[in-house]
């Protein structure tokens, strides 16, 4: 699952995306509110983390338009303003929720994992494919009945391969969605990730998820 956070304080940001990304989420980091729309308009999410107080546009601002283009997200409100017409001014917007800083991380996960099991045609729980399945929510990992011990980026790379079953996505596709927007594709991380996945994924089992499309990335497809 991927996460959109707008927030303006980099401090902030990175300990809310570190969190985040160690409980299995991919995420993204805009440190204004023209960025921040830009993105949830031309990038799809499963939920976006919104401040209120925001440079060139405010949480308000985003979330109206937003709604405004029928793009239904779920967002959380995740701001200092903490009176209560504010709260119930970003809920009247649209929001689904709203938390007052500081908070607890713990709270916070607890609330995101409730939202998006409210968006179960959005975003399933679980998925599958043959005998691979994937419990989103608990970050667990199995093929042919037996766990598959996965780290979080390797996880999210199958998240990101199973959601996308049998397209063909490049190094550039899957280093911005898993490694951040600004990644250098010079590398071979992404080529790295997928050797190691496949010694726990395909490796220990006779048919083959994972393939290789030359000079233009990998799919994973039953039939491929």
């Amino acid at each position: 699952m991927r996460i959109l956070i707008v927030e303006d304080e980099q401090k902030a940001a990175n300990y809310l995306k570190k969190g985040l990304s160690e409980n299995g989420f991919s995420v993204d980091i805009a440190n204004d509110g023209e960025d921040g729309l830009h993105l949830a308009l031309t990038e799809v999410y499963s939920l976006i983390i919104l401040d209120v107080m925001l440079p060139i546009r405010g949480g308000w601002s985003i979330i109206k338009e937003l709604r405004a283009a029928g793009n239904d997200v779920p967002v959380i409100f995740l701001s200092a303003r903490d009176e209560v017409h504010d709260r119930v001014h970003g809920l009247e917007l649209g929001a689904d929720d709203y938390l007052v800083k500081p908070y607890a991380f713990s709270e916070l996960l607890a609330r995101i994992r409730i939202i998006l099991r409210r968006y179960p045609l959005q975003q399933s729980e679980s998925m599958k494919l043959a005998d691979l399945e994937l419990d989103l929510i608990r970050h667990k990992a199995r093929r042919g009945g037996r766990s598959l011990d996965l780290t979080v980026k390797e996880f999210q790379l199958l998240a990101l391969m199973l959601h996308r079953r049998g397209e063909v996505l490049s190094r550039t596709t899957i280093s911005e969605q898993i490694w951040g927007i600004n990644f250098d594709t010079d590398t071979n991380v992404v080529d790295v990730a997928i050797r190691r996945l496949r010694k726990k994924v395909d490796d220990p089992f006779p048919v083959k998820l994972i393939q290789t499309i030359r000079g233009v990335g990998y799919v994973l497809d039953e039939t491929a």
